[in-house]
């Protein structure tokens, strides 16, 4: 009885379609008023679907100057491996590198590759379009909701923070395997972390000792964030401002970012830009941080309010939103891809 009340209050462990059941009507409410299934499809006119799912990483790197985001280039799954390692050693790519399928999310296919033998491993399953990327090694990872209505110069950050990847820290007792259930979001994911850690399972972790148990710093991955939203400023929204006006036509959505430290980032220095996402970026700043179901319902209607506005005015400047049938064959299409990584990931460990 204790476990159902604790899967019954612990709102942040929902699955997706659960948490926004009871929000959905708004949804429909906005649909109706545009006339339009898709109407967010207008936000962000350089986007596919603006960026709702589905859309390339490719496109949002071609829209970001090359000095903002890591160096990256893309592989097909049937790219003869022999190619793509010349390709690595021209763009004076080294290990450890990152590797994530040029359409995902989720985390999912998502690797950190340390080894050419790694990197043939993953070549020969992976089974989908994918990016190799220079691995960042500054220390802090954050992201950073950015909105800013079409006919504005100056926009808001919504939310600011900083995303711990899911990961451990040794005693000098515990094996990898104990240290994973005595964690309180590890403890949910032991089927995927065994898959992934089975040959460090039974080790014992040095006192002190980090152990990253994924790469991924995000929500339904086990990240944990930390709330930075005492940081937003003047100096960091117009940063944004500035980036986003670059990138041009980029209204809605969020940036994941590595950077140094706060100030260094605020004053423009020490980060890179890993990927920005369009209008189907979570405001994830709700999780982990301190808000009641209810505050995480006006956070997130606040910000469809805000997509709905945006899309109108695109749309009002002759930015038609999808036809029906596109979005639905579309959407179709990416959910099958997406199912098809999902199975691929799990195969993989």
């Amino acid at each position: 009885m204790k476990n159902i009340l604790n899967k019954i209050t612990n709102w942040e462990a929902w699955p997706f379609k659960l948490l926004y059941a009871p929000i959905t009507p708004v949804w429909l409410w906005y649909i109706i008023k545009s006339n339009a299934v898709w109407f967010f499809t207008s936000s962000n006119p350089k986007l596919t679907f603006g960026g709702m799912e589905g859309e390339p990483k490719k496109e949002m790197y071609d829209l970001l100057p090359q000095e903002l985001y890591p160096t990256t280039f893309n592989v097909l799954p049937k790219e003869d491996f022999t190619s793509v390692l010349q390709r690595l050693t021209k763009t004076d790519i080294p290990y450890p590198l990152i590797v994530k399928p040029e359409v995902g999310g989720q985390g999912v296919l998502f690797r950190k590759i340390d080894t050419e033998e790694e990197f043939s491993a993953y070549h020969k399953k992976v089974p989908v379009e994918y990016i190799v990327q220079k691995m960042v090694h500054y220390p802090m990872e954050v992201s950073v909701f950015y909105i800013r209505h079409p006919k504005e110069n100056k926009g808001r950050v919504t939310g600011f923070l900083h995303k711990i990847p899911l990961q451990i820290t040794g005693d000098g007792k515990h094996t990898v395997e104990e240290l994973i259930l005595q964690h309180p979001k590890g403890n949910k994911r032991l089927g995927e972390l065994h898959s992934k850690h089975k040959e460090k399972w039974h080790d014992v972790l040095t006192a002190g000792e980090k152990y990253m148990l994924s790469y991924a710093a995000n929500h339904n991955r086990g990240a944990h964030f930390v709330d930075l939203k005492e940081h937003i400023d003047e100096k960091l929204v117009s940063l944004f401002d500035s980036i986003s006006i670059r990138v041009n036509d980029f209204f809605y959505g969020r940036y994941d970012i590595m950077c140094s430290n706060v100030e260094d980032l605020k004053n423009g220095q020490n980060f890179t830009i890993l990927e920005y996402n369009g209008c189907g970026a979570e405001p994830n700043h709700f999780y982990d941080t301190g808000y009641t179901l209810t505050g995480a319902y006006k956070e997130i209607l606040m910000h469809w309010k805000a997509l709905y506005k945006i899309s109108k005015y695109n749309r009002e400047q002759g930015l038609a939103p999808w036809p029906f049938l596109k979005g639905r064959k579309f959407l179709k299409e990416a959910n099958a891809n997406f199912k098809m990584m999902k199975a691929a990931d799990e195969q993989m460990g």
